[in-house]
């Protein structure tokens, strides 16, 4: 072999060496504001689940549930956002409050008891904060949008949501939150 196809060889050795061990790009930052909000809308989970148990009222509300997911397509309309991708997003943070208030009411029932904390009002101020939040929630799923195809968005998922959380009940909750966050390629 010449001088130059070693040294040729050595430098293409040398770049793919580089390129296999490259990190990831960096996490876009909307992901991580996504993620702060789906974790406060996860959070105030505790809260329903308090009136739910002072209620008795069943956690699964239907009818409340078609609603929201029908003002969230009309709202992905307007934001020029897909809308069965959105009720997808809405379905799922549901699906994941759900998770945190079960789980809170079967602790609770095995202690016996409730916390002894202060219950907000249902309908006239957890469901407006929801809605609000649900309208920052669509404005940065609508900046993330770009990047849920990226080759590298599970993992930056996995990294962003890692400590955001303050048990296992909330962390299992968020991961049910952004489960479909990231759509990866399927093959031909």
């Amino acid at each position: 072999m010449s001088r130059v196809s070693t040294l040729l060889t050595s430098t293409l050795f040398a770049v793919l060496a580089t390129t296999a061990n490259a990190a990831p790009a960096p996490a876009p930052e909307a992901l991580q504001s996504l993620l702060s909000t789906l974790n406060e809308r996860l959070n105030i989970g505790d809260l329903v689940a308090l009136t739910k148990w002072d209620s008795g009222k069943p956690i699964q509300d239907s009818p409340r549930e078609a609603q929201v997911i029908a003002n969230a397509r009309a709202l992905a309309t307007e934001r020029k956002l897909d809308p069965e991708d959105v009720a997808q997003l809405i379905a799922a943070q549901m699906e994941a409050n759900k998770l945190v208030q079960y789980g809170l009411l079967v602790k609770w029932q095995a202690a016996g008891a409730a916390p002894d904390t202060p219950r907000p009002d249902l309908g006239k101020q957890i469901r407006p904060r929801l809605d609000e939040l649900q309208t920052r929630l669509l404005q940065q799923y609508a900046d993330f949008t770009p990047y849920r195809h990226d080759p590298n968005c599970s993992t930056w998922l996995a990294k962003a949501r890692s400590g955001l959380t303050h048990d296992t009940l909330h962390e299992l909750a968020l991961i049910r939150a952004t489960g479909e966050l990231c759509i990866r390629a399927t093959a031909p």
